[in-house]
């Protein structure tokens, strides 16, 4: 979807279409947080999301800030999601705004079936998408994003070369700001220059696994088949603070919230009837350094007791000189809950303090505090 949350606003608010204008938090650039997404009129003055909102008002005072209303924005992804089932009922959701879907038994023309989806969306919905046609679920995203908004794109194979390696690396999905800033350490800024580089060597600069993952996605190449019942990774709560949080004087707030967002959290994986056996923290500190830690435990767990003293273990493992501007917890490895809720009583079985370069996967999800983020 294009914009998507920003669109649905502009549905309600026809009078600022073509305007720059930018969702985040409550709507005010003098308060604490970020831009959830922004209008294509905004991002043409650099916002974008995860940005504060009071940068945002700075790069481009004319801005028009909204609040977020997720219930809103889900209840029109609901509806965008049940229109492309007239035309295929093989949809991997792959959040609020975004599926992949298998067309190879269908036969008709591609372009031909990606103007039919646009305008089943278009017609449920009032938004316009953007649609990408590739071999793979890889180039079918990459391609989604090279012609918004409203766009089609098709890449065959014999298209990776002419189109896809002149575009930035971080162009393909699973290739965050570390990794980016990395390579371009090693002197590759391009796809194509990555897919010329010796396998063997990205593996001996990366892990094996990231290694072999980057010179195959370089190449086009993705065996990924659709999860038509993706199961979430992940449940978790985040807010940020109207002001920055001492690291001392202000650690019975910074505790409270900790606790609250364990909380939170528990509700949630009850209520979807999820455990998990990892509970992790973020922190962002006020000059936007971001660090997590998390435990792993044998048990999966759901209770708020439990989350809150893993969380709280993984908080005495950060370094606190610094004041806080966010905090959240997130508890990952889920499984469906089955009988009694659990509660784990053992220390964990291992610890994990990397910062994003062991799977092509979520790295530069946007943050808000409703749903799952990372």
């Amino acid at each position: 979807m294009d914009a998507f949350y920003a669109s649905v606003e502009l549905l309600r608010r026809p009078e600022l279409k073509g305007q720059a204008v930018a969702i985040g938090g409550r709507g005010d650039p003098t308060r604490r947080g970020v831009v959830t997404t922004a209008t294509y009129e905004a991002r043409a003055f650099g916002i974008h999301s995860g940005m504060a909102l009071s940068v945002a008002a700075r790069l481009c005072p004319q801005c028009i800030f909204l609040p977020v209303d997720f219930e809103r924005y889900r209840e029109v992804s609901r509806e965008f999601k049940r229109s492309l089932k007239q035309v295929t009922q093989a949809i991997e959701d792959r959040g609020i705004d975004e599926v992949y879907l298998d067309l190879t038994e269908i036969e008709a023309d591609s372009l031909a079936l990606a103007q039919r989806l646009q305008v089943c969306v278009f017609e449920a919905t009032g938004l316009t998408c953007s649609i990408g046609i590739g071999a793979n679920k890889l180039i079918a995203k990459i391609a989604s994003d090279l012609n918004k908004p409203a766009g089609i794109t098709l890449i065959g194979p014999q298209d990776v070369a002419p189109r896809l390696w002149p575009l930035p690396a971080r162009k393909i999905p699973g290739i965050g700001p570390k990794a980016d800033a990395r390579l371009k350490a090693l002197g590759i800024d391009t796809i194509g220059q990555l897919a010329a580089c010796d396998p063997d060597w990205l593996r001996t600069q990366f892990t094996e696994r990231y290694g072999s993952w980057l010179h195959r996605a370089a190449h086009g190449l993705d065996d990924r088949p659709l999860d038509l019942d993706p199961e979430p990774r992940s449940r978790s709560r985040e807010t940020t603070f109207q002001s920055d949080l001492h690291p001392v004087r202000d650690w019975q707030t910074l505790a409270q919230t900790l606790a609250a967002l364990s909380r939170q959290v528990a509700e949630d994986l009850q209520k979807r009837g999820y455990r998990g056996r990892t509970v992790g923290i973020k922190l962002r500190f006020a000059d936007f350094k971001t660090v997590t830690r998390d435990r792993t435990v044998p048990v999966a767990l759901d209770d708020a007791a439990s989350i809150r003293r893993l969380a709280f273990e993984c908080l005495a493992r950060i370094d606190m000189k610094r004041p806080v501007r966010l905090v959240g917890v997130r508890v990952g490895e889920l499984s469906a809950a089955s009988g009694p809720a659990q509660v784990s009583t053992q220390r964990d079985e291992s610890t994990s303090d990397r910062l994003g370069e062991s799977l092509p996967l979520f790295e530069d999800l946007p943050h808000n505090t409703e749903t799952p983020l990372w």
